[in-house]
């Protein structure tokens, strides 16, 4: 991505914070990660993301989903002899549609979001709305999106190793670039 798209989405995904209630640190606010996937469609497949702290033990985010705004599908795999992480998401603003691989017989025509420009496997919906929350086991194959209003939601796991993630899409590139 540009450095001025980049900034573009920081300021977008500031505004959801301050809509959530949730204060930022001018270096967190300098520091929102974007993950725009590597498919150049940022604002419908991608990310806004801060994360407070990575220890090899715990992980704590907040993450900004634009309107109708998708994560595409992925695993948290095994990495450094370490487990998946496991990761409990609680929604803290807007509406959250988290698809997993826990219910087998879940089709698409299931799903209350449109199906998003990149491959999706999963279809077991759970909708988190403000202070309600999930928990993802390793290995889960998952992914979630906003609804029209946009989210913001608190992620705690065990430690994030994000960059070997396994999607479902093999064009996703995980780790940003600035270009």
């Amino acid at each position: 991505m540009k450095k001025e798209d980049i900034l573009k989405q920081r300021e977008k995904a500031l505004e959801y914070y301050k809509k959530a209630g949730i204060v930022l640190t001018p270096k967190e606010a300098a520091n929102i990660e974007i993950a725009e996937f590597g498919l150049g469609m940022v604002d419908e497949v991608g990310l806004q993301l801060v994360t407070y702290v990575n220890t090899d033990r715990v992980c704590a985010k907040e993450m900004v989903l634009l309107p109708h705004q998708v994560c595409p599908e992925h695993r948290h795999v095994p990495t450094n002899g370490m487990e998946g992480k496991e990761e409990t998401f609680r929604c803290r603003y807007g509406k959250v549609y988290l698809y997993t691989d826990t219910d087998k017989s879940a089709k698409a025509a299931d799903i209350h979001v449109p199906l998003p420009k990149t491959n999706v496997t999963v279809f077991a919906e759970t909708v988190l709305c403000p202070g309600q929350q999930f928990t993802i086991m390793p290995g889960t194959l998952h992914w979630f999106a906003a609804g029209e209003e946009g989210a913001v939601i608190s992620e705690f796991s065990t430690h994030s190793t994000d960059e070997t993630d396994c999607f479902t899409d093999k064009r996703i590139i995980r780790i940003p670039t600035e270009e």
